[in-house]
C-alpha cells in the first residue's frame, strides 16, 4: 500500500489546506521532484516493507498536472526496487480541466500505466459555487470530462462534492447529487462528500477571519447531509464510511485499509508513512525545496512511535468512521461494558453481530460520540 505526494497545482482551491506549489515557469520542478522521488525509492526497502494491500493512490495537490512521462519514471523506479506494480486497485486524481484539455490520450496513456481507478474532483455543478471556490473547470468541463473517461474505458470513477457551504441552498445540492447520479456513460462507482470546512492556511481562513465569510449553519450542513445519504441510499449505494459512499463492490480498497490500521508508504513531499508492526509513524519533509535537496531520506524523516494508549484511541476514531465499526469484545475491553452498554442504550451505538457501529442517523455527529467513547478510556 503506497501513497505518491503530487505537490502540485495550477491554481489553489479556496478550501484547501493541503501543501500544494504552482510550478515555476523556466524552471524544471518536475523533474527535481521525479529524482526525488526515484531517490527516495532508491532508500527505502519497500520489497521487504509489510505493508497493507497491494495499491498505489496518487494524490495531491492535483497529480493530473504531471506528464505522463514523470509517472511512467516512478513507476519504472517502484519496480526496479521490487515492487510488484500490477497492482490491485491503482488510483490518479486528476482535475476535471486537464481531462478535458488534455483529452482521451491522456486518460489512454494512464490506463496503459496500470490506472484502474480515477478520482475527479468535481465539487459542484453549480458555476457560481466552482468560481467562488477557484476551480478551474465549470460544470459542463466537469461532465465532459466524466464523459471522456467512460468512453476511454474507464470502469471505476470516484466523484468528490462538497456540501456545507453558507451560500448553497438545499436545491442547488439536491440538483447536485442528481447530476452526479445521471452522468454520460453510467452513475460513478464511487461518491465522496466532504462538508467545508475551514482549514489552517486556507484562503478560505483568511476569509473567514476578515468577516468575508460565515460558515453554514449546522442544522443546514446537517439537513444536507441527511439528505445526500436518503437519495444515495435510494440509488443502492452502500454508506460504508462518514464522508464515502459505493456501489456494491466498489469501496476504495486504499482508503478502507487506512482506517483499518494497516501498514503504509508515502511518497513525496509532506507524505506520512506507518509501520503497523513497529507502531512508527514518519513522514518527510514538507516544501519542495526541502525534499528535492534531501539526500538521505531515512535519516532526515520525522519520527513518532506510538504508545499503546495512541494505537488503541487511533484504532477507535478510526473503526467508529466506518460502518463497519469496532469489535464489541475490543471496545468494551477498552472502556468497559457499562459505557458501551450506556450508549447502545442511547443509540449513539449500535449492536451489529459481533460489533458495534454508530447508526448512518447518527453519523453527522460522530465526532461528538467518537469524543465521548475515547473520554472514557481505561
Amino acid at each position: 500500500m503506497i501513497y505518491l505526494h503530487v505537490p502540485f497545482c495550477r491554481t489553489f482551491c479556496v478550501y484547501c489546506g493541503f501543501y500544494s506549489e504552482i510550478p515555476c515557469a523556466g524552471r524544471d520542478d518536475y523533474g527535481a521532484y521525479a529524482k526525488a522521488v526515484l531517490r527516495e525509492i532508491g532508500q527505502r526497502n519497500l520489497s521487504a516493507a509489510r505493508l497493507g494491500p497491494k495499491t498505489l493512490y496518487i494524490g495531491g495537490g492535483t497529480p493530473s498536472v504531471l506528464p505522463l512521462s514523470v509517472l511512467e519514471d516512478i513507476l519504472h523506479g517502484l519496480e526496479t526496487a521490487g515492487v510488484d506494480t500490477a497492482f490491485d486497485e491503482f488510483t490518479v486524481e486528476v482535475n476535471p480541466d486537464d481531462v478535458v484539455r488534455r483529452g482521451r490520450p491522456y486518460i489512454e496513456g494512464l490506463l496503459a500505466l496500470g490506472v484502474n481507478r480515477i478520482s475527479m474532483g468535481i465539487q459542484s455543478f453549480d458555476d457560481g459555487i466552482l468560481k467562488w471556490m477557484n476551480r478551474r473547470h465549470d460544470a459542463a468541463a466537469a461532465v465532459r470530462a466524466y464523459s471522456l473517461l467512460r468512453e476511454a474505458g474507464v470502469r471505476n470513477i470516484c466523484v468528490d462534492l462538497i456540501f456545507g457551504i453558507s451560500h448553497l441552498s438545499d436545491g442547488t445540492w439536491r440538483r447536485t447529487i442528481g447530476r452526479t447520479l445521471s452522468l454520460p456513460g453510467g452513475r460513478p462507482e464511487h461518491i465522496s462528500a466532504y462538508q467545508l470546512s475551514v482549514e489552517e492556511g486556507s484562503a478560505l481562513m483568511k476569509m473567514v477571519e476578515a468577516g468575508r465569510y460565515s460558515e453554514a449553519a449546522e442544522d443546514s450542513c446537517a439537513r444536507q447531509y441527511d439528505m445526500l445519504c436518503s437519495i444515495l441510499r435510494s440509488e443502492g449505494y452502500e454508506h460504508y464510511e462518514i464522508s464515502n459512499f459505493a456501489l456494491p463492490g466498489r469501496r476504495a480498497v486504499h482508503n478502507s485499509a487506512y482506517w483499518s490500521g494497516a501498514s503504509y508508504i508515502g511518497l513525496g513531499p509532506a507524505a506520512h508513512s506507518y509501520d503497523a508492526g513497529s507502531k512508527v509513524r514518519s513522514w518527510n519533509p514538507e516544501s519542495l525545496e526541502e525534499y528535492t535537496g534531501t539526500e538521505d531520506f531515512l535519516q532526515s524523516a520525522g519520527k513518532e512511535r506510538l504508545t499503546g494508549g495512541q494505537v488503541l484511541m487511533e484504532k477507535i476514531m478510526l473503526s467508529l468512521r466506518t460502518s463497519d465499526g469496532i469489535l464489541c469484545s475490543d471496545l468494551e475491553e477498552a472502556v468497559g461494558p457499562d459505557t458501551v452498554d450506556e450508549m447502545t442504550a442511547n443509540g449513539n451505538l449500535q449492536r451489529q453481530g459481533s460489533r458495534l457501529r454508530i447508526p448512518e442517523d447518527r453519523f453527522f455527529v460522530s465526532d461528538s460520540i467518537i469524543s465521548d467513547v475515547v473520554r472514557n478510556l481505561k
